[in-house]
């Protein structure tokens, strides 16, 4: 808990050059994990996974865009950047095992 602490703390106080790098690697993030989705198939399952990864995606987005709370915005970058990194590993080790 005190790494979270801490880590707000450092986003809080550089809010504006956060957010933007977080909308970078968020998006970033997400290209990968939806180009590697897209490559296992087309199928139900992965639009359903595609959907969600761009959902989180911008959802951190509009939440820098429309000036929420640091710490709002902090909670979304990290569901964003955990749900791309469990995407890619997911289906990474789909094509490699």
């Amino acid at each position: 808990m005190k790494l979270y602490q801490s880590t707000l703390s450092d986003f809080k106080e550089l809010y504006y050059a956060n957010a933007a790098l977080g909308i970078i690697a968020s998006s970033c993030l997400g290209s990968i994990a939806a180009m590697l989705i897209l490559m296992s198939g087309t199928g139900f399952f992965e639009m359903i996974q595609l959907f969600i990864i761009v959902a989180v995606a911008m959802w951190y987005n509009a939440a820098v865009l429309a000036q929420m709370k640091p710490k709002f915005v902090f909670n979304s970058l990290l569901i964003s950047v955990l749900a791309s990194i469990f995407a890619i590993v997911y289906h990474l080790l789909l094509i490699f095992i």
